[in-house]
């Protein structure tokens, strides 16, 4: 899914405030090395991309995703993949979106970062909460902890 980009007149983009060449991973990466990445980059999520030259995000891996998916299932991440427990389709912004509505698409899906693309969709960047609030005003950090902070109902178990 992507977010198309705002009128610009608005103000502050996700330019101005993403971090530039993420740390990646593709879908067959081990989940340990996955983990690795998230420590060495300090970092809680790692966009999967389809290949290291296309690029392309298809989905993500959170440090949550980690422990939801995998460990709190009793299952060893040395034996599983990005593949195994990524988050997909992933939602992405454009560098040219207007940074009220990349925190707009964050609330409304409660995630806390969000995949830059490019218009060939290759991804160039991603935002964070941790970016909004460094960079970004005070009332837009303040509403985007509140509602991407909400509980959301319990998925689900599988039996």
């Amino acid at each position: 899914m992507h977010f198309p980009p705002p009128d610009k007149e608005r103000g502050m983009t996700v330019r101005d405030v993403m971090t530039a060449n993420p740390a990646v991973c593709t879908r067959d990466m081990g989940l340990v090395e996955v983990g690795r990445l998230m420590v060495d980059c300090d970092c809680g999520e790692i966009p999967v991309v389809d290949s290291k030259n296309a690029m392309h995000p298809i989905g993500v891996v959170t440090d949550r995703d980690l422990v939801c998916r995998i460990v709190a299932e009793g299952r060893n991440p040395a034996d599983h993949t990005a593949a195994d427990c990524m988050t997909s389709p992933v939602v992405t912004v454009t560098p040219d979106t207007d940074l009220d509505g990349c925190v707009g698409l964050m609330e409304e899906r409660q995630i806390r970062r969000v995949p830059v693309v490019d218009e060939r969709g290759r991804l160039v960047g991603i935002v964070a909460q941790s970016d909004i609030a460094r960079k970004g005003s005070r009332t837009l950090t303040s509403d985007l902890v509140r509602e991407v902070s909400q509980p959301q109902p319990a998925a689900p178990r599988a039996s």
